[in-house]
């Protein structure tokens, strides 16, 4: 389930032996860890050999003054940073400056996107309310929402690649559409505008009324994947304006879909039953998953697709973010924890004595712990491709701060405190080393790029 009901106190404490100062903390679990996704987030974040033969130091310490030198002196023979270049001086620029308050709003914050270009912001509130800021014209509202025929909350957001439609959906069958294009800053629905509603239960197998936890667009802007708590995934023609597709995907809440790469082939999918499902639109006659990922002992509130077709992150109920690639899945069995405890995160803490404990069959490549999960679906996600060459993993947490974690070392690379209550979601602009994040607390925050030191280890 997604949602939180209980009474659980407002305020967090942190466990004994958790670090809570905001300082890196090493992770001795990846000292022995070696995989093609490590190596590659290596590569995609670190120097070019030519930075190290134009400049003429050692892979230990290497300025930013002496990178720009080496540029200027063609050390790449066209007078340019790699991508790779760009990624690692970028990187140094840890989003840990703030928070700046961009608003603030009398409910409760689920939902914070930035635009694929990084123009536009999205922020949706438990109270009907749906705002987009322009972030080139100094975070002014580009666009109020008052969105229609709310279940709970605003569960999830999606924009359109082109920018021009938003979609929304809360626990309810029904995903609406809005016109964000035009040139009127209020919506308000079928009043100001038309928010044309999206009926995900017009299919033969679906018998009762269901609620949506996740939506994403496809590439193309076409179609839309759901996730919903009939424990099924949904795919909606728009061109066709029709349901094409309905998956019964899982045994519990589908909480959480994102599709593979651009291609929208493959679809990733996470699960209360614990389990993470890859599933192939080109082989579905069977309407069994492509392969099964074991790992999480408890409910996976999020996943966050690389981007490359095989490897995704997510985060869990069991307070653990797990680094997955697709390759070593297995086939569609339950291979479920039995032994794992019973424990509902809407109504108490997660057991201290829990917390180091392993699923028999641990498919991930890697896992990061650290950050809280509970009463909502916290969100994670891989830090931008282009300004880090996603070597971090952010995620937001009940304990009301945003952690930052290294890839490859599984360090603790930044706590963000500011906000007064459980963070849902945060977003990295995709080319700024800016991350906004928005609470519990009704507040949206701003954190800009730091860097208090000259030099840096490099690999």
């Amino acid at each position: 389930m997604g949602y939180g009901m209980s009474r659980l106190e407002d305020e967090y404490c942190e466990p004994e032996g958790q670090d809570s100062d905001g300082s890196s903390s090493v992770n001795d679990e990846f000292s022995n860890l070696h995989n093609d996704i490590f190596h590659m987030t290596r590569m995609r974040s670190g120097l070019s050999e030519s930075i190290y033969k134009s400049v003429g130091t050692n892979r230990g310490i290497i300025s930013t003054t002496k990178l720009l030198s080496g540029r200027e002196v063609a050390c790449s023979g066209k007078r340019m940073f790699s991508s790779g270049d760009c990624a690692f001086v970028l990187g140094r620029y840890v989003p840990m400056n703030g928070p700046e308050l961009l608003d603030r709003m009398d409910s409760r914050a689920y939902v914070s996107q930035f635009s694929a270009d990084g123009t536009l912001f999205v922020a949706g509130f438990q109270g009907s309310h749906i705002r987009i800021y322009d972030v080139d014209r100094g975070w002014i509202v580009h666009k109020d929402i008052h969105a229609r025929s709310l279940r709970w909350t605003i569960s999830d957001v999606s924009l359109s690649p082109d920018q021009r439609h938003l979609v929304y959906s809360s626990l309810a069958p029904i995903i609406h559409i809005v016109n964000v294009g035009n040139a009127a800053r209020q919506s308000y629905a079928n009043v100001t505008d038309i928010h044309d509603g999206l009926d995900f239960s017009q299919h033969e197998d679906v018998q009762y009324s269901f609620g949506i936890f996740s939506v994403k667009y496809s590439s193309d802007g076409r179609e839309l994947v759901a996730g919903s708590n009939d424990e099924s995934i949904y795919v909606y023609d728009l061109n066709a304006n029709k349901l094409t597709l309905r998956l019964p995907a899982h045994t519990s809440d589908v909480n959480t879909v994102a599709f593979a790469d651009e291609s929208g082939h493959l679809i990733y999918s996470g699960s209360d039953d614990t389990l993470c499902k890859v599933w192939d639109r080109r082989c579905l006659s069977s309407g069994q998953a492509a392969g099964v990922l074991t790992g999480h002992l408890h409910g996976v509130t999020h996943i966050d697709s690389r981007g490359d077709g095989r490897s995704f992150i997510s985060n869990g109920k069991d307070q653990t973010i797990k680094l997955w690639d697709i390759r070593k899945m297995m086939s569609n069995a339950d291979s479920r924890a039995d032994e794992a405890p019973t424990w509902d995160y809407r109504y108490s803490r997660y057991p201290h004595k829990h917390k180091q404990l392993k699923h028999p069959h641990d498919q991930s490549l890697a896992t990061y712990r650290g950050h809280s999960v509970l009463r909502t679906l916290i969100r994670c996600y891989f830090s931008p491709a282009y300004s880090t060459g996603q070597k971090y993993i952010y995620t937001g947490s009940y304990d009301s701060s945003i952690y930052i974690y290294d890839v490859v070392s599984g360090s603790q690379v930044a706590k963000l405190k500011g906000h007064q209550m459980a963070i849902r979601d945060c977003s990295w602009h995709p080319y700024e080393p800016t991350l906004v994040s928005s609470s519990w607390d009704g507040r949206v925050a701003k954190w800009t790029g730091v860097r208090d030191e000259e030099t840096s280890d490099v690999d």
